[in-house]
């Protein structure tokens, strides 16, 4: 028997089979967990149904997460399948092309900053916010991803670390919040990963080189890592663990120099 059996996990924001939320997903669902997913739009909604019925899962839902009615759909709708929720697992971050390009000030707009803080951070929130009823009493958690860009400037990363500092920061404020009620909040800081949203990031495959270079272990991390930390997470053999940063990047974040 797996480690999650028995869990309901709600997970949104998968794109494509090179996410790591995909890591995420097939590490919970080897682990005994039920789960259920949300597509941004009808563009993206027959790729998330194949990868959900490949998890034994029927449950696939829209939610563009700019949209409280959307996400408060969704809960409603979940509703109609389960009578409780253990896990959220938020896995959406956005910035505007133009702004993950050269110098930070000259590439930040009022309207970049605006969306990639409402689309990578407080959508966060507002997941928790609408599923608060769901998770009642179930001592569940919810997950986010982060990077290390975060705390520290990153070369064309610009807005986007911004964002995901405030994203941190969430974190550690929704774990006060929730922890009364036994839910557990934490985000996992990923290594770079070859996926859709990195495409985004410009001159990303010298940032990956540059990371296999310097971690320790020499190599970058994969989705399948993260996935099997996140799993772990959200289970009740981290049931201790709250409003942590916990790193998964075969240890880019402990270095200064590449060793010779």
């Amino acid at each position: 028997m797996g480690f999650m059996q028995g869990k309901r996990v709600l997970i949104v924001g998968l794109a494509s089979n090179r996410s790591i939320a995909w890591g995420i997903a097939k590490a919970m669902h080897r682990e005994g967990a039920e789960l259920a997913f949300t597509f941004q739009n009808e563009k993206l909604e027959s790729r998330v149904q194949e990868m959900a019925t490949e998890c034994e899962s029927s449950i696939v839902l829209e939610c563009d997460v700019s949209y409280d009615e959307h996400i408060d759909n969704v809960f409603k709708a979940l509703g109609e399948h389960w009578d409780g929720l253990d896990c959220i697992v938020h896995s959406v971050a956005y910035a505007p092309r133009d702004a993950l390009d050269g110098d930070y000030v000259n590439a930040t707009t009022r309207d970049n900053f605006r969306v990639a803080h409402d689309i990578s951070s407080y959508s966060f929130t507002a997941l928790a916010k609408a599923g608060r009823a769901m998770m009642a009493g179930r001592n569940g958690s919810l997950m986010t991803l982060t990077y290390l860009g975060a705390e520290r400037a990153i070369p064309n990363y610009n807005v986007m670390g911004v964002a995901k500092a405030s994203l941190e920061a969430n974190v550690r404020y929704m774990a006060m919040a929730l922890g009364p009620e036994g839910t557990r909040v934490n985000a996992i800081s990923a290594g770079p990963i070859r996926t859709l949203a990195a495409s985004g990031i410009n001159n990303f495959k010298a940032m990956l080189s540059k990371a296999a270079d310097t971690a320790p272990l020499k190599r970058n991390v994969s989705i399948e890592e993260v996935g099997n930390v996140a799993a772990f997470m959200c289970s009740d053999l981290a049931s201790g663990v709250t409003g942590e940063i916990t790193y998964v990047d075969c240890g880019y974040n402990i270095a200064g120099l590449a060793a010779s």
